[in-house]
């Protein structure tokens, strides 16, 4: 789970959240996830697609690449919009979060967990450097 995290929090900057919509891949950009609880949080809108199409179908592929390797996570996003802990990390993790509207009394900031974690980690070539599941 560590090295998972550490892929997309600290060698990339943005990486790619697919979904499904209508029967069609739908790909938008993610900024960084937070570890809390032992678990790789994603936020979001409750109003956003994304969570429309997660709320349908929680199996998300997400991929990100660092010049270097990339990875590919298959998973399934829970819904823990009701843990009051891990919302406030994340506005204690962003400096930015209130001001996105992020805040505890916003019933539309939505934060996901990662499981049924397979990140495999790829070099430029396409060979597996790594594969982790979690």
């Amino acid at each position: 789970m560590f090295e998972t995290f550490k892929f997309l929090k600290e060698n990339t900057q943005v990486n790619y959240l697919s979904t499904i919509n209508d029967g069609k891949p739908s790909c938008r950009p993610f900024g960084d996830p937070i570890m809390f609880d032992n678990k790789i949080y994603i936020i979001t809108n409750k109003q956003k697609n994304v969570s429309k199409q997660i709320a349908k179908n929680n199996n998300v592929c997400i991929v990100a690449y660092d010049e270097e390797n990339w990875i590919r996570i298959n998973c399934r996003l829970i819904d823990d919009s009701n843990n009051i802990a891990a919302k406030q990390a994340v506005i204690n993790e962003f400096d930015w979060a209130i001001e996105a509207g992020y805040t505890l009394d916003n019933p539309d900031f939505q934060i996901l967990y990662m499981t049924n974690v397979e990140a495999t980690i790829y070099n430029e070539d396409g060979e597996v450097i790594s594969i982790h599941k979690f």
